[in-house]
This record gives structure tokens, sequence and C-alpha cells, in this order.
């Protein structure tokens, strides 16, 4: 279910909101691209005598409307390529459950399946993938930042990718599976394909940044000759949320997959999402000279965890590891800045926020496996039980404008919700989720004609019990509520908060959290079947609750300087940039 902002040479980004439609967020008009982005004002004038546009004063800041400049093309690109790698992501994991969980049958009115491993076994593998693929960003973000930068290490994952996804295909074919080699082929699959994954995770979002160049508020006169800033925090939520509905939209590839493994076979599914990921890498190929490549300007990671070791060396304070303090309390100099202190301090702070979603992530997770078997436990009347999930993408659609227009109205009243807020609205909507999957469950349970063991007894004729799917169908929708929420302001928070030369790299780490969300629910595989399915998805959402209220208490004091945490990590890193001399390869067509 994944961007991003601008980190050009002499510029940072920052961000704050969740998920929206592909149209403003506000009721503001505003002049075209020229009129807005172009500023040359001398900074020494006075605010009131210099023409417009110009930076906004901090009083203009506080008074008058904000609203979003044009979105570059190159980005329109890149947000559409990353919608056609969701739509094979999301295809080829919606009928895993399946092809794993169930073996191959004619009869058409129980599951269709290919290996036959068993919901444990399945649930556990497709957990493994999820791990593994939550690992590999880390690989990949370290060979953007130190040689080859995002766009050539994202086309080297592109390719691995649509490897497993041919491997895949082949190996899903009838002949093939006759002849054993779904199971190594599977496996062979989720390796490529997990590489793959794990290039896009960590890339994506600061690439799909890359694309727009962020300056500070500037103070412009609207064609209702209003005045307004142009925001670009705000700028950069817009191309965050666009790529999030877009992705959404994409995500409802598996209404397709799901019905093609139902109707006509296994392959036929993955035969889409291979040419869906084709897409993407024709469109990122020929349109390379449209887009703006970033040259790597070396790693940080090395440097942040000297200043670490530092830190720990003087009352494990991150304050005493500056420049500043060591050369006066210590008489010593050091490698890094003040300013680069001040920026991992927030990256640090980025980074305590996305451990916390490691329940958020189990939970989330659910919908890819046990919800998966649980809707086959009940009556589908024709749909595949693998497709069910798809109204979480719906869902998705659907509430990202609802979700989008509520902030505008918040924000008109300056009304604050910020992301620490946003982020414990997520992990409620998904405790109630699991809540509303455990009632669920229980209602399966007292259901015949087997109760609390589907399929398992000689009543069962191989028919489920008498409920109907459709009432599993709620749980998609609390739980998109739950991702428009948490995912995005969770990218956005870890790459507005990281330092400039580390956002691939912090962006990486955010996916640790999931790694271990994944690992977390291979440890719970023993207990994800009948009939203990009521107690895990109970003790799931009892959890979350808990976890909600504890995270708000830790966190909640974030909210009211957020804004001012995002204009000093601009601040540094701009800082920090006029020692370095601007690329060539900065620009669009390099």
């Amino acid at each position: 279910m994944e961007k991003e902002n601008r980190i050009s040479q002499s510029s940072h980004h920052s961000t704050t909101s969740p998920s929206l439609p592909p149209t403003p967020p506000n009721d503001q008009t505003y002049p075209p691209e020229k009129s807005i982005i172009t500023t040359t004002n001398d900074p020494t004038s006075s605010p009131s005598t210099t023409p417009l546009p110009r930076e906004a004063t901090p009083s203009e800041l506080s008074t008058h409307p904000h609203i979003t400049a044009p979105i570059p093309l190159s980005a329109w690109l890149v947000i559409l390529a990353g919608a056609f790698e969701r739509a094979t992501y999301f295809g080829i994991i919606a009928p895993w459950q399946n092809y794993m969980q169930n073996p191959r049958s004619l009869d058409r009115n129980v599951p269709p399946g290919a290996l036959g491993l068993g919901q444990s076994t399945a649930t556990n593998v497709s957990n493994a993938f999820f791990l593994f693929s939550y690992l590999t960003p880390m690989l990949f973000a370290c060979v953007s930042d130190m040689w080859l930068g995002r766009y050539r290490t994202l086309m080297v994952g592109l390719g691995i990718y649509m490897l497993g996804c041919i491997i895949l295909l082949c190996t899903s074919l009838p002949v093939a599976l006759d002849h054993g080699a779904g199971i190594g082929g599977l496996v062979a699959a989720m390796i490529l394909i997990g590489l793959g994954v794990g290039a896009v995770k960590a890339i994506y979002f600061p690439f799909l940044g890359d694309q727009y160049v962020q300056k500070k508020p500037q103070l412009v006169r609207q064609k209702n000759g209003e005045l307004a800033i142009v925001d670009g925090t705000r700028t950069l939520q817009l191309i965050y949320n666009l790529y999030f509905w877009f992705t959404n939209v994409a995500a409802l590839s598996t209404i397709a997959t799901t019905f093609l493994e139902k109707e006509y076979d296994f392959w036929t599914a993955y035969l889409l999402c291979t040419a869906c990921l084709l897409v993407t890498i024709v469109v990122l190929l020929v349109c390379s000279g449209k887009l703006v490549k970033l040259t790597p300007k070396g790693n940080n990671l090395p440097m942040a965890t000297k200043v670490l070791v530092c830190a720990s060396k003087n009352g494990f304070k991150l304050n005493h590891a500056k420049a500043s303090y060591q050369q006066e309390h210590k008489n010593k100099r050091v490698l890094w800045s003040d300013g680069f202190i001040d920026e991992l301090k927030l990256g640090l702070l980025a980074c305590r926020v996305i451990f916390s979603y490691l329940l958020f992530y189990l939970c989330i997770n659910q919908i890819f496996n046990n919800l998966v078997s649980q809707a086959g436990q009940m009556e589908l009347h024709g749909i595949p039980n693998d497709m069910i999930q798809s109204f979480s993408g719906v869902a998705c659609v659907i509430f990202g404008p609802i979700i989008q227009a509520m902030y505008s109205f918040l924000a008109k009243r300056r009304i604050a919700f910020g992301p620490i807020a946003r982020i414990s609205a997520a992990f409620f909507f998904c405790g109630a989720g699991m809540a509303y999957a455990a009632g669920i469950q229980k209602l399966i349970y007292t259901s015949g004609p087997c109760y609390d063991q589907p399929f398992a007894c000689e009543a069962s004729d191989g028919k489920p019990n008498d409920v109907n799917v459709w009432v599993q169908v709620p749980i998609y929708f609390i739980l998109a509520v739950a991702e428009i929420f948490g995912f995005v302001t969770a990218s956005e928070y870890a790459y507005s908060k990281s330092p400039q030369d580390m956002k691939t790299i912090v962006q990486a780490i955010s996916q640790l959290t999931a790694c271990l969300g994944s690992a977390l629910g291979m440890a719970l595989s023993p207990v994800a079947k009948d009939p203990y399915l009521v107690t895990l998805y109970a003790c799931l959402a009892a959890t979350m609750g808990v976890a909600t209220a504890v995270f708000w208490w830790i966190f909640r004091r974030y909210d009211k300087i957020d804004e001012e945490l995002n204009q000093s990590n601009l601040k540094s890193s701009e800082d920090r940039d006029h020692l370095n001399t601007p690329s060539d390869d900065s620009v669009p067509g390099s």
C-alpha cells in the first residue's frame, strides 16, 4: 500500500498531511506556475515595498490562506509509473493466500488453489515474504546514496522485480504445476520480487520528492485579487496524497486478478501483473530525460553513527556532540556541523514515531492472509474469497476526498490536526477493524454446519458456514480509514524530519518496523487457525487500543511545534547546502 518532496542541492522539504484525490486540496485559485514559483526579491528590502511574489513574513504566514504550487510534469510521470507498479504488487499478492493454502480443484464451489500448503503455512510464508521485502530496502538505500543514485538504483530494482514476475508466471502454468515446479518457482519469485519491492520502498518516495523544488513560503496575489501563501509543504502534501490516491485506484487490480484466478487460472492473473510492471519500466525509460535525477552525495549514516558515539561519551546528549560544544568544552574539532546535529535529532524523532507502527503493520497485514482465509469460510455467492480485500482500495478511493475535505475545513478554521493526531487516529481505526474482525469470526464459529471447524465436518460437504461474506466488507472500510491516516503520514513524517542526505536511509529504516510487524505475524502463525481466530483478532484489537493511548501520551506535544520543526530542518539543510557546489546532475534531463 508506496512519494515525495524535493531534495535539491540548495533546498529541503517538509510535509504534513494524509491522503487526497487528484484535485487541489483547497478552494483557492492561483496564477500560473511562472507567477508563483519565480521569486527574485532583494532580502534587504522592506516586505511592504517588495514586488510580489516574494518571501512571506511570519505574520503573513499566520494571516493569509495557504495554497499549492502547480505540480511538475516529472512528478506526474513518476506518479503514473508508480501506480502501475502498485497494480503489479497488489495484483500479485492478492491471490497468493489461495495459491499457497488451497489444493488444485475443479470444484468451483470452493476457493481456488495450487500448492495446498494449508492456512497456517501459507500465512507463515506470506509473512516471511513481507518480512524479507521490508529488510531489503536498506541494501538499495545504501547503493542509491553511495553509488548509483536513485534513478539507476530504482531501474535495477525494477529489472529484478520483472524477472521475479516472469518466473512466477511461468511456474504457475498448469504444465509447470503438473511437473512440481510450483513451490520452487514461488520461492524464487518471492526472493526476486522481494528485492524489487525493497528497491521501490526505499527509493520511490524520495525520488518522487526530487521532482519538486521546494522554496520558502511565497506571498502571491491570486486572480481574485486576494493575497495567499504558496506553501511548499502543502504542495508536497498534494504530491504525496495524489500518489496515494492513484495507487489505491491501481490497487483495484486485485479485482481483476482474483476474478482471473477463479475463472481461468492463476497464471492469467500473473500475466496481467507482469504487463503492468512493464508499463512502469517503459514510462521511466522513455521519459528519463524529463525526470529530475540527483547525483549521489554519499551516505551520512557512518557520520550519524559517529555522532551517536560522541553523544554517548558526553552524557548521552546530542547537543554535547555539536561542533561548537566540542570546540568550547573539549578543544576538539569534529567532522560535522551544528546544523547536522539538529537535523539528526529530528531524524531520530521520526524513527521513534515510525517504530511505533509495529502493531499497526501487524494488523494491516491481516488483510493479505488471515482475512482472506476468513472470507473463504463464508458463503461467497460466486465472489472469489480473495477479491473481498479489494474493498480496502475502493474505500481508500472514496474516503480520500472526504478526509481531504475535512482537512481543508479544519485548516480554514485554523483547527490543528497534526501528524501525531493523525497517526493516533490511524491506530484507533486499526484497532476498531480488528475488533470487528473478531466479531465476524465469532459469528462464523456460531454458525453451522461446522461451527468452529469450517469445512472440517462431514455435514459440510465442501461448503462453508452459513454466513454471508458481505458482512466482512466493513472491516476493509474501517482499515482503509486507518491506512489514509497512517501510511501517508508515516512516509511524510520520515521524509520531512530526516537529514537531507539520509532521506533514503530513513525511508528504509521505516520499513524495518514493517519487517518487525511481519516477524511478529510469523510468531503468531501457529494460532492463526481454527478455533483460535476469535482470540487472535480480539487480542490484536485490545493491543492496538493500548498502543493508541500510549503513543498519544508520549508524542502529543510534538504536534504543537510541528511547523517549527519543519522550518528548522529546512533551514539547517539550506545552511549545509551553502557549503556544497550544485551538481549539473540535479536538473531534468541529466
